[in-house]
């Protein structure tokens, strides 16, 4: 049976598949022109180009075919994750850890603690998909069940996005080409429309907006953490989002975790900033390179959440302000006018 896809001119398919372009290069044939079909063009390929593919016409378009097949395959299985659990090891002292935590999708938890507590270590051992190889010795379960060593090297990287404190880039393209192959590397089939969105949810973040011609190294620390927030909540299909310190992007940092939040992902932030640390479900509390307690936000301290954010809003008010050059005064019942 031929597949209908061979019938269907080659700009098609590359707006559904991008990544079939690849199959030609592979094999070492000259790219099809965008208004041919598969049929016609593997048809019309030279006797000296079938012989240096080893391979007939017939073969080669069956070889296609299987491969718009794989693609489609892959499209449709994006990595899922149901639950993610974390068992407690040791702490700096070689005293166990009494930690058992399951988080799913749509569960954000906040890691609180002084300065080399071990937060970034969790993080770490997160990342790695930790079984008891580590300096912590925590183990880290994938929907119940330990993840072997096959899976960790090959899935861990799909599975699991990390937002660290520098971002900072070394390509030399500008955001719109970038999201696009972005895009294309994640068979997204509208890659401009995606990009288009990635770019304005980007803005909203931002302090400052920047335009889709922006050169990426030319990104500011903020506005790159807020594209790649954009990237990740949009583009990025990785369940497990990893996010070490949001408070010093110099962004929305409300919006972005209800962004990440929204797209189903499960969120783990280190964060000294208390709005976060409430806006979060649960909270570890790090000692020692330990979890030392986990605490749920309670209804009282979500109460406090009006007041936190209202104070934080004053603060980012009197931020912009001198950002734009404006002088402050002060009156002696406390408020502030710019």
């Amino acid at each position: 049976m031929i597949d209908p896809r061979l019938n269907r001119p080659f700009a098609d398919l590359w707006r559904e598949l991008p990544p079939a372009r690849d199959f030609f290069l592979l094999q070492g044939l000259p790219q099809p022109l965008p208004d041919q079909t598969p049929a016609a063009y593997f048809a019309g390929l030279g006797s000296e180009v079938l012989t240096e593919a080893a391979a007939s016409a017939s073969d080669l378009a069956q070889a296609f075919a299987r491969f718009l097949a794989a693609l489609a395959t892959l499209e449709t299985d994006a990595p899922s994750v149901a639950s993610l659990t974390i068992l407690g090891g040791r702490d700096k002292h070689g005293r166990a850890e009494n930690l058992e935590l399951t988080l799913v999708p749509g569960d954000v938890a906040a890691l609180v603690g002084p300065t080399g507590s071990g937060k970034s270590r969790f993080l770490a051992d997160i990342e790695w998909l930790a079984h008891g190889d580590t300096p912590t010795g925590r183990r880290v379960l994938l929907d119940g069940h330990p993840c072997d060593a096959a899976v960790r090297l090959s899935a861990s990287g799909r599975l699991i996005a990390q937002l660290s404190q520098n971002m900072q880039f070394v390509m030399d393209l500008t955001v719109t080409d970038f999201l696009l192959a972005h895009a294309e590397s994640r068979l997204v089939a509208d890659g401009v429309g995606a990009a288009a969105e990635v770019i304005a949810l980007a803005n909203e973040l931002s302090g400052e907006a920047f335009s889709p011609t922006t050169a990426l190294p030319a990104l500011s620390g903020g506005q790159s953490r807020a594209l790649m927030i954009a990237d990740v909540a949009r583009l990025c299909a990785s369940p497990i989002v990893l996010v070490d310190e949001l408070e010093n992007a110099g962004i929305d940092r409300r919006k972005a975790i209800e962004l990440l939040t929204g797209s189903g992902k499960i969120v783990l932030m280190a964060t000294h900033d208390p709005l976060l640390a409430l806006l979060a479900g649960r909270r570890l509390v790090f000692a020692a390179g330990a979890v030392a307690a986990v605490m749920e936000t309670s209804p009282a301290e979500k109460n406090c959440l009006t007041a936190l954010a209202a104070a934080d809003a004053r603060l980012s008010a009197l931020r912009e302000a001198l950002r734009h050059g404006r002088q402050l005064r002060f009156t002696h019942e406390g408020d502030d006018h710019a």
